[in-house]
């Protein structure tokens, strides 16, 4: 069976007006339709993690990441080794540790906090033998060196949302780290990003929606939602002259590689049917995936 899985995604910041709560079955009735199979949705706080954790623990197919965002470092300082170790070790569903990184794009004035906590993120990491989300924004040098000086190819992870330059790309590649994508592929603004797609190998990359941000065109403006994914794959496979089919396969495995799960086990109840031609029509409209 072909899968299709949203890599990364924040299901508890989905806000829908404020009815997130009352609206996740929607949000995953319309991924399903659009043949999105399986979730990775990440908490960016130890404090956030219960709320998405309650949301997985309704859905076969919802897998759980868990760190300290480097934008959120300076609201939780202070966070604890151990409560974060915690987190990671409550479920199987959480398979990831991250998202972590560094951001000087908004927040440089945090740089040294931030390193701190990347750095602790990866000792982390390879107590728990999970492997690490990347969030990297202006940051080239600094995340390859923590990378490097950390030993986090012990563990692996990926560079998700990748924004970055081909050099950057290629360095993450060595390291043994795979690359996501968003819908900022489509975007018009983008060559860079398409340019880097086309140098990804396919066996090391995966696609994601980082919802509620980053909504893909044609829906640019809208709140991002899983079943958006299709756009960022769609834009993907052309890039790399593929079926969607096929693209949905290989990102599929990769992601069972990277976390060792058996996407196949947790699918038999959640989805039960093989990606197909579903078509995103209208964002809100039941009948937008026929």
């Amino acid at each position: 069976m072909t899968f299709l899985v949203d890599s990364h995604c924040h299901l508890a910041r989905l806000s829908l007006e404020g009815k997130a709560a009352a609206n996740i079955d929607e949000i995953v009735e319309r991924a399903r339709r659009c043949g999105v199979s399986h979730f990775l949705s990440i908490a960016c706080t130890t404090k956030d993690f219960e709320q998405n954790r309650l949301i997985a623990d309704s859905y076969n197919n919802i897998y759980l990441g868990c760190g300290i965002h480097p934008l959120d470092v300076r609201h939780e300082p202070d966070w604890k080794d151990a409560d974060l170790r915690n987190n990671l070790l409550s479920s199987d569903k959480v398979i990831a540790v991250g998202e972590t990184g560094l951001d000087y794009h908004y927040s440089p004035e945090t740089k040294d906090l931030q390193i701190a906590s990347f750095v602790r993120h990866v000792g982390i990491a390879k107590d728990v033998k999970k492997p690490l989300i990347i969030h990297a924004r202006e940051a080239k040098d600094d995340t390859l060196a923590v990378l490097r000086t950390e030993n986090a190819c012990d563990v692996g992870g990926v560079i998700h949302c990748f924004t970055d330059t081909l050099e950057m790309a290629r360095a993450c590649l060595d390291l043994g780290f795979y690359i996501s994508f968003t819908g900022i592929a489509t975007f018009k603004s983008s060559e860079n990003i398409r340019e880097v797609i086309q140098f990804v190998p396919l066996d090391r990359m995966m696609v994601e929606t980082d919802c509620p941000y980053l909504a893909p065109i044609p829906v640019r403006g809208e709140e991002n939602e899983p079943a958006f994914v299709r756009y960022t794959l769609r834009k993907i496979a052309e890039l790399k002259n593929v079926t969607e089919m096929e693209l949905a396969r290989i990102t599929s495995e990769n992601f069972e590689k990277l976390y060792g799960v058996n996407l196949s086990e947790s699918a038999t109840k959640a989805m039960g049917i093989e990606i197909s031609d579903y078509k995103i029509d209208k964002i809100m409209d039941t009948e937008f995936c026929n």
